[in-house]
């Protein structure tokens, strides 16, 4: 049976509110719990008028302390726009709140632009650089303190906090590999070195105290309906939202529409397309093909679903498909 989780941007829907989002995802994720999903992410993102997430790990506990048994965690945290000390303090105290239900995904990109990022960071460094060292110095947080510690984290030392890394080229998973970590794939937007930087993954891994073998995660879009023509129509809000983002106008998620054609010109349709490659739009039939596909191609051991779905009871309809085709995929 296959593995399935939710990735959730918390989207902002055009004429609607951060306040109407963040309850729609923590109503996601309650249902995503009696659907048998194994975990729940949700990422960090800046400037962004369609994305309410954030300020990821308050996101975290709000839908945490809406569920009780489905992980939940970040998909991730962009570690370089923060100290260590304070994302173990942070992921520590949900940890110690939610015991046995936090993951922390990280990744190496500011989420956002690079004027936001300044204002984030004040001051950029090179994250090639400096993330594999803050990774390190994060994991160091959450062991166990030692007599002379002089700089600990509390909550946050001695405490189970999985950490995977996240990546969308080929960097974070030689990392994930050296590290002996899990690595989750931004295969939903970026896929062009999705089947590289698995191989790279399981061929250079090393096992290590926080796993033995690869695990391989990836994201694929999630459009499911009763009828291959409903759920390309819901796709249309995720094509116009990447529109909006190739053109530098990022904004809240449109409703769907009939076509794209007279929205895009030939050069940027297939520029998106070549960007949403990894997606399973379609009836029941047609996406439990699709995602096997994707699984026989990759070997993925789990796949991350994601939807920027407009309307909220389709976006559940959607994930509800999904969860009774496992036995399928």
């Amino acid at each position: 049976m296959a593995v399935f989780s939710i990735l959730d941007l918390s989207p902002i829907v055009k004429g609607g509110t951060a306040a109407l989002a963040l309850n729609n995802t923590r109503d996601l994720a309650q249902h995503a719990e009696r659907w048998g999903y194994r975990r729940f992410w949700v990422a960090e993102h800046h400037n962004m008028t369609g994305i309410a997430s954030a300020a990821t790990s308050l996101v975290i506990q709000h839908i945490a302390a809406g569920t009780s048994t489905i992980r939940v965690g970040a998909g991730g945290i962009m570690l370089p726009n923060h100290a260590p000390l304070v994302i173990a303090e942070q992921f520590g105290t949900l940890a110690a709140l939610y015991p046995g239900r936090i993951d922390l995904g990280l990744g190496r990109a500011p989420g956002t632009d690079q004027r936001t990022a300044r204002a984030l960071r004040r001051h950029l460094g090179d994250s090639g650089e400096s993330f594999p060292r803050d990774v390190l110095e994060l994991q160091s947080y959450f062991q166990p303190a030692q007599p002379q510690q002089a700089v600990r984290a509390v909550p946050g030392a001695g405490l189970d906090v999985p950490i995977w890394l996240l990546g969308s080229s080929l960097f974070s998973a030689q990392l994930a590999a050296e590290l002996g970590l899990p690595f989750a794939f931004a295969s939903h937007f970026a896929p062009a070195y999705m089947q590289s930087a698995i191989e790279l993954y399981r061929t250079r891994f090393k096992p290590s105290a926080a796993l033995n073998r690869p695990y391989v995660t990836i994201g694929v879009n999630l459009f499911a309906a009763d009828d291959d023509a409903t759920a390309k129509r819901l796709f249309t809000s995720l094509q116009q939202q990447f529109l909006n983002l190739v053109r530098g106008m990022p904004g809240q998620l449109s409703p769907p529409v009939d076509s794209m054609d007279s929205l895009w010109a030939p050069d940027e349709k297939s520029h998106i397309e070549r960007s949403l490659a990894c997606s399973a739009v379609g009836s029941p039939q047609t996406v439990a093909a699709q995602l096997r596909a994707i699984r026989d191609r990759t070997g993925a051991d789990e796949l991350m679903l994601t939807a920027l779905i407009h309307d909220h009871a389709a976006r559940l309809h959607s994930f509800e498909i999904a969860a009774q085709l496992r036995e399928q995929c």
